[in-house]
């Protein structure tokens, strides 16, 4: 990685930490900067990515994200391509970045959602490790109680959502979003690694709900 590129991450992240600080879904700086550790970490065992790419994709994948910017799905790519070029970065970079922000997106049970670039699911995997597991669990209960989402109704069952406009749409409990994304997100992994890490977040939140069920029923 160039001095230049260094100087182009640095304030990328100071942008987006001051842009998402405090932010109380769990969309925040601090999901920001996990999956930016996250695909630090995936990008180590994958030589042939572009390291510049995957951080600044890594960094911008959440800013002006269609959940809170009204549904426009453009809204995070336009803001991070004035963003990087202010910054100076060349525009086939600032191309291939905003494309794998497009990418990353979950966008429903029945809808492929595959990057088309290494670097793409490189931040796909890394993103998706962080709605997996412990921290993943109070995500969804965070994002859940923000839409004013019930916890959990057994009388309503989960949707696989055909289209990404469904699962826009989509206003079922917190539970349900467990089945309709959360659990299936371990065989959607794109790297070995990323395989890895989400199996072991995988099994902690099947763990989680046997004891919520058991709580629910008065049986623990």
């Amino acid at each position: 990685m160039t001095p230049k590129q260094r100087q182009i991450l640095k304030k990328t992240a100071a942008y987006v930490k001051k842009a998402m600080s405090g932010e109380g879904t769990g969309h925040d700086w601090w999901h920001v900067a996990r999956v930016s550790a996250n695909a630090s970490l995936i990008a180590k065992g994958e030589p042939m990515a572009d390291p510049f790419v995957v951080q600044a994709a890594a960094l911008l994948h959440d800013i002006k994200d269609w959940k809170f910017a009204g549904g426009d799905e453009e809204a995070g790519p336009r803001e991070a391509a004035r963003l990087l070029k202010r910054l100076g970065c060349p525009g086939p970079g600032i191309i291939r970045i905003t494309q794998i922000m497009r990418e990353v997106t979950y966008k429903g049970a029945g809808v492929k959602t595959k990057p088309g670039s290494l670097e793409g699911k490189i931040v796909q995997d890394a993103d998706r490790l962080d709605a997996l597991g412990a921290i993943g669990i109070a995500r969804c209960f965070a994002y859940g109680g923000m839409r004013g989402r019930e916890i959990y109704n057994p009388e309503e069952k989960p949707v696989m959502h055909a289209s990404f406009a469904q699962y826009k749409k989509s206003k079922g409990h917190s539970i349900n979003h467990f089945y309709e994304k959360l659990l299936l997100l371990k065989s959607r992994m794109n790297t070995p690694t990323g395989r890895r890490l989400a199996s072991a977040r995988d099994r902690f939140m099947r763990r989680y709900l046997d004891q919520f069920y058991a709580e629910w029923d008065a049986k623990s």
